[in-house]
């Protein structure tokens, strides 16, 4: 069994490896950018801040879309997981600059170096900053599933659409709902790499919040800044009163009880929701009156058509199966070709001349896991603490969601004067001011899994615990630890891919026209991008991130992961 994980892991990492060669293969021909002139005028800020929240909407979408199709296929079988789970775990450890080759090349070359292609860039990079959580989210939900559930289901031969309205989706609302809190907070945080698209020497720079807070920066504005940071808050609290504290509240009859009427007192009012719940009869009833006619016309010529005898209908479904295998192998054949060209331009790649920095790699490895392991320590010991303080307090819960999601969703950007004041200024140097940045793109990983996991334990388990006469270290032991367990594995993976996006800004950052940094994979990698456009030192410095990646999971996250989901699930 050794041998078989060593043998996937090397196949993983070589087919990641080539994956990513081949975009680079790519750099050359990428087009010119020419970006418009950026403004810091206060008065653009309602622009830039409608900008920027379309994007973040069409990429939460998309991410929405694709991490309910990809983690309930990831969930149906331990073969469908091997390939798909690990396959996010890297993608989620590759920083947001990493697939600047792709979003260049697929979208920006698409529309020949002109806005709309930027515009797709950049949602797609915010996508890659949003997506993968969920879908962690959504396999860690299907995976939990107690057993008689899905037996009962089963045994009354529910459809498979049946089963995914009635119990699968069900399952993971309340994942999914602090999922995408967390997902916009990593969003907003990622705003300022995923709106300033670099080609080499060429830097665009698309009308935004990211890019405005980069731009005050740079120039040492700090009135523009506070600006910035003024309307980016009054976006994220009018989006939690409206949206996530309502969602929150409504994704409480979606946990799991084994006794009728035990949900407990609602966490509070549905607040905008039920101040827009008239408009879904109103809207249903729109769309049936448009879509009645249109369907009845089509019931009509249908009628009309001759009927099939079972000869014909058994040539048709031959033939569709017949065209979804032909798609199937298609659809591998031109994998194993982009496999082959990527394999073929790695080789090519890895047999140049490397770079003087590239002896620098394996110190710059050690450091950053270093760094990313004291960050996490930090991170889980104080939001576990919080966690079981917010399964005991649900007003304690309720406040802590909002101003997680505040301070969360503050730009790096934000940090930069205090760091600079009053760390690197104190200590002398950057490794304590860069494991405070990583620790900003770590916690909320976890704090926000962890109180998915709070509001998922059953009520009726709560009263049987205090009606035993247990103490509260009881029931945390007893209980609320053993019900989080899953949680923790699920945000730990998350977590550590957030540290690894984190080191881009973490280790490496400029402030009044003065770069910080300190030896890392991240300050490599962005020095490479940003100041050489060494793509040599970016592909290796994205190999060994992948490197460690696929180690990591292999060795520690998977088997937790499996231990998890099985012991520790509530059936």
């Amino acid at each position: 069994m050794n041998a078989r994980r060593l043998i996937s892991g090397a196949v993983s990492i070589l087919i990641v490896a080539a994956l990513l060669a081949l975009f680079f293969s790519f750099r050359a021909h990428a087009p010119h950018l020419h970006g418009p002139r950026f403004s810091v005028s206060v008065r653009q800020l309602p622009y830039y801040a409608f900008c920027s929240f379309y994007r973040m909407l069409a990429a939460y979408v998309l991410a929405m879309v694709f991490s309910v199709a990809y983690g309930m296929a990831a969930a149906r079988g331990r073969r469908w997981e091997r390939v798909m789970i690990p396959a996010i775990d890297i993608a989620q450890s590759v920083p947001v600059i990493g697939f600047f080759p792709a979003a260049v090349y697929f979208f920006v070359a698409l529309a020949h170096g002109g806005r709309l292609g930027v515009e797709m860039a950049a949602v797609f990079l915010i996508f890659t900053s949003q997506a993968w959580n969920l879908a962690l989210g959504v396999f860690e939900s299907m995976r939990t599933i107690p057993d008689d559930l899905r037996q009962a289901l089963e045994a009354f031969g529910a459809s498979a659409w049946l089963r995914f309205r009635k119990l699968s989706l069900p399952a993971c609302v309340p994942k999914l709902v602090y999922n995408s809190i967390l997902s916009w907070v990593a969003g907003w945080y990622f705003l300022i790499a995923c709106e300033i698209i670099t080609v080499g020497p060429s830097h665009y720079r698309l009308p935004g919040l990211g890019s405005y807070l980069m731009e005050a920066a740079d120039r040492g504005r700090s009135g523009e800044i506070i600006a910035g940071l003024t309307m980016l808050l009054l976006i994220i609290v009018l989006m939690d009163l409206m949206v996530w504290q309502p969602l929150t509240v409504w994704a409480e009859k979606f946990r799991y009880e084994f006794a009728s009427g035990a949900a407990g007192e609602p966490m509070g009012s549905l607040g905008m929701l039920h101040a827009l719940s008239a408009l879904g009869p109103a809207v249903y009833r729109t769309a049936r009156f448009v879509i009645r006619p249109p369907a009845a016309l089509l019931r009509v010529l249908l009628a009309g058509l001759p009927a099939l005898d079972s000869t014909t209908r058994a040539r048709i479904a031959r033939a569709a199966r017949a065209t979804g295998y032909a798609a199937l192998i298609a659809l591998w054949l031109i994998f194993l070709y982009a496999i082959f060209k990527g394999l073929a331009a790695l080789a090519h790649a890895l047999s140049g001349p490397w770079p003087d920095q590239a002896r620098l790699i394996p110190a710059a490895t050690g450091a950053s896991i270093l760094r990313i392991v004291v960050a996490y320590s930090i991170s889980l010991g104080w939001t576990l603490p919080c966690a079981l303080a917010a399964a005991d307090n649900v007003r304690f819960r309720r406040w802590l969601a909002p101003i997680a999601e505040i301070v969360g969703s503050m730009p790096a950007t934000a940090l930069f004067p205090l760091i600079v004041l009053f760390v690197v200024e104190v200590t002398g140097g950057m490794n304590l001011a860069s494991i405070l940045l990583i620790l900003t793109g770590m916690q909320w990983y976890l704090l926000f899994n962890l109180l998915a996991g709070v509001n998922q334990i059953p009520e009726d388990l709560k009263e049987a615990a205090h009606a035993y006469g247990l103490n509260r270290l009881a029931i945390w032991r007893k209980l609320t630890v053993p019900a989080l367990v899953p949680s923790i594995v699920t945000g730990s993976i998350t977590a550590w891919g957030g540290g690894w996006n984190a080191l881009i800004l973490s280790e490496y950052f400029s402030y009044r026209g003065k770069t910080y940094k300190v030896l890392g994979l991240g300050a490599l990698l962005d020095a490479a991008t940003y100041e050489t456009g060494d793509s040599m030192m970016i592909l290796l410095s994205l190999l060994s991130m992948v490197v460690v990646v696929v180690g990591l999971n292999r060795l520690v996250w998977r088997r937790l992961y499996n231990v998890a989901t099985e012991r520790y699930r509530i059936d």
